[in-house]
């Protein structure tokens, strides 16, 4: 993940790319990092806490300093780059992010007064004493400590204060345009708001230090998933726990004292090497506020309308897929049709029944609120909810007390595993009889991640495999397990068999004299069985190329192991999320669209559905679309050298340059937008 991070890190780094556009991967890195250790470092912190007694072993301290030092090397680049770099750029370009004494007269009349009627009622300063402990402090909140001289009211010596900036008030704050001299956008930060008039919240005594921090916690909600009677409601409870798990993380402003930064320190129960200084907001991510505002068109990416194809029009959807079915490939085409079809579905008179699978849907869904509505209506909906994907619970759970509330059946998968399919289907009562229609995808249910995250889904009434998209979601509701699938591959039960089995078939093929070719494109690459196949594949002469975004734990052009598979990855406007799996096998061309990462927890601890492409003019699209592009592109491009070192593509002397996301939005955006 450290590595995917420096990727997104060096798009920031870019002069090429749009300057609030590099302020917007700056603050990816930075959400990705607070999960990195919301998650994966706190997960190994717990496993210890579970397993008992005694002090952080030798080697699992050593792997999270590892970590830390990483993070912290990527962070200095960060703030580095955001001063020096970014925020010079933007303030050229009339954008300007002003802290105290950059503020004019004008402006700092205006911040005193937003201080004491918005700001200032709002604080509670907690001057600590036996009577008055430290507060909680809630995971990445904002906070300030204090360090005092003089006696309080009471004539005792207490030196600190904790004061937490109030949930309620913006963390950028936009300045009136008419108080400033040059024409543009004025912003400040609240922390600046409160650090310039913090003196006054302490009356007869002096402030000597004040420092911003914020504290990350673990944010992985754990339940007993076979003792608990309802998961639902365990999870409910869960949910207020996780902003005050176990502390992994403190990040202090430059200016705060060592001694202070010591105290805080120990009052988490922090070790040393998890302390980030921060030279600028502790929290960047808020930046995106900026981003989000008014700028010069040239400050962005240009506009981009997705496609809707024009075999959709106004044509029925079920007429259409009687004759012929339709590939989506987001975010280049619109994700409307697919929120069509449930729609259609649940006002169709003729519609008897509609599944789904739900990951993350998102608080507001249309789609949802088709599903809702299509209950009301007398409809039989079963909806598999997954309460257990991270920091999408609150929304699940949601969104499955208003489906039960309007008749639908909610279930939430299988105990252990997570229901990561993506899956609609829909029973129609037609002439012959209850005719099916589905939909499957490799991305989430969510308008607005489709319009930014690149992902397949496929719109078929293909009766091979409706009719085992059908027996999946019996395997879900009912437990028991799936008959025998010939088109779908389903995990836990036959994905990893079945992708061993084309993987060595590709290698069969090569050893007897024919040519072998595996491409498949995914975010990670971490399963020991399938990355020894690979290996042993490239042995018998099997070309392979891997598309791999994030993690890969396989490595190329090894002698002797892997001199025939190539990795790369790319990292560029839109987030690489889908998964393509292609089999050259003796012209055959198999093509599979999943929804599952060729990692251990996707095959074996998972609900996860790999499907075929059938259509041969659709295998076309999903290979000159999803894979050759991105084989191409010599602009978003990181190849992964033998070394285990991604090293960026660029176009070779008099090479033109190509960027796959780019000539796809040209190939299946809307023209002229």
């Amino acid at each position: 993940m450290l590595e995917f991070n420096r990727r997104v890190l060096a798009q920031a780094e870019d002069p090429a790319t749009p300057a609030l556009e590099r302020l917007r991967f700056l603050c990816i890195v930075s959400s990705n990092l607070d999960e990195f250790f919301e998650v994966r470092v706190a997960s190994l912190l717990a496993q210890h806490r579970m397993e008992g007694a005694g002090p952080v072993p030798p080697e699992l301290v050593a792997t999270i300093e590892r970590a830390a030092a990483e993070c912290r090397a990527l962070i200095e680049r960060q703030y580095a780059l955001l001063n020096q770099d970014i925020l010079p750029t933007l303030a050229g370009e009339g954008i300007q992010l002003l802290n105290r004494s950059a503020r004019n007269p004008a402006q700092r009349a205006w911040v005193k007064q937003f201080f004491d009627k918005e700001v200032r009622p709002l604080l509670t300063p907690v001057g600590l004493d036996p009577a008055h402990p430290f507060p909680r402090v809630i995971n990445k909140s904002l906070n300030f400590i204090v360090e005092l001289s003089g006696k309080d009211a009471f004539g005792r010596g207490t030196g600190i204060a904790i004061m937490k900036a109030p949930r309620v008030l913006p963390r950028v704050i936009r300045l009136p345009d008419e108080l400033s001299s040059t024409p543009g956008a004025s912003y400040c930060l609240l922390s600046s708001v409160i650090q310039a008039h913090i003196a006054e919240l302490f009356t007869g005594r002096e402030v000597l230090s004040c420092s911003q921090f914020r504290v990350t916690r673990n944010s992985d909600l754990w339940v007993d998933e076979e003792e608990v009677k309802n998961l639902r409601q365990a999870l409910q409870g869960e949910l207020h726990g996780r902003q005050y798990g176990f502390a992994v993380r403190l990040e202090v402003g430059r200016t705060c004292l060592p001694h202070l930064a010591d105290f805080l320190l120990e009052q988490f129960g922090i070790d040393r090497s998890r302390l980030f200084i921060a030279d600028g907001p502790v929290n960047m991510v808020r930046l995106l506020e900026i981003v989000n505002g008014p700028a010069k068109p040239a400050l962005k990416y240009p506009p981009f309308v997705p496609g809707f194809p024009a075999k959709l029009g106004s044509r029925d959807i079920f007429t259409l897929l009687d004759k012929q079915d339709v590939l989506l490939h987001h975010p280049f085409q619109s994700f409307q049709p697919v929120i069509d079809f449930i729609h259609s579905a649940a006002l169709d008179p003729n519609v008897a029944a509609i599944k789904q699978t739900v990951y993350r849907a998102g608080m507001n869904s249309e789609l949802m609120e088709s599903l809702i509505g299509a209950a009301l209506r007398g409809k039989e909906v079963t909806v598999i909810v997954e309460l257990m994907a991270r920091f999408d619970e609150e929304a699940n759970i949601n969104w499955a007390e208003r489906l039960e509330q309007a008749g639908a059946q909610v279930v939430y998968g299988v105990v252990g595993l997570k229901t990561h399919a993506k899956m609609a289907l829909v029973m129609r009562r037609e002439a012959g009889g209850l005719r099916k229609y589905a939909h499957l995808g490799t991305g989430n249910y969510n308008p607005a991640t489709a319009r930014h995250y690149t992902d397949f889904g496929l719109l078929t009434a293909d009766a091979a495999v409706t009719d085992e998209v059908n027996e999946v979601f019996l395997h879900l509701t009912s437990m028991t397990r799936p008959r025998q699938l010939s088109s779908l591959w389903l995990a836990p039960f036959s994905l990893h068999k079945e992708l061993l089995r084309a993987i060595r078939n590709e290698a069969a093929i090569a050893r007897d004299g024919g040519r072998g070719h595996i491409i498949a494109k995914m975010n990670s690459l971490t399963d020991e069985t399938v990355i020894r196949a690979l290996y042993a594949a490239s042995g018998d002469g099997v070309k392979i190329d891997l598309i791999v975004r994030g993690a890969c734990a396989l490595r190329p052009g090894v002698p002797g192991l892997s001199e025939n598979i190539r990795v790369r990855s790319i990292v560029g406007r839109f987030l690489e999320h889908s998964r393509v799996y292609y089999f050259r096998n003796n012209l055959a061309h198999d093509v599979y669209l999943s929804s599952a990462d060729w990692m251990n927890r996707n095959l074996f601890r998972r609900v996860e559905v790999a499907f075929p492409v059938r259509a041969p003019a659709l295998k076309r699209r999903v290979i000159r679309e999803g894979l050759q592009p991105y084989l191409k592109d010599n602009v978003n491009a990181w190849d992964l050298g033998a070394d285990g070192q991604y090293r960026r593509r660029k176009p070779r002397a008099k090479q033109a340059r190509y960027s796959a996301q780019l000539v796809l939005a040209e190939l299946l955006g809307n023209p002229g937008t």
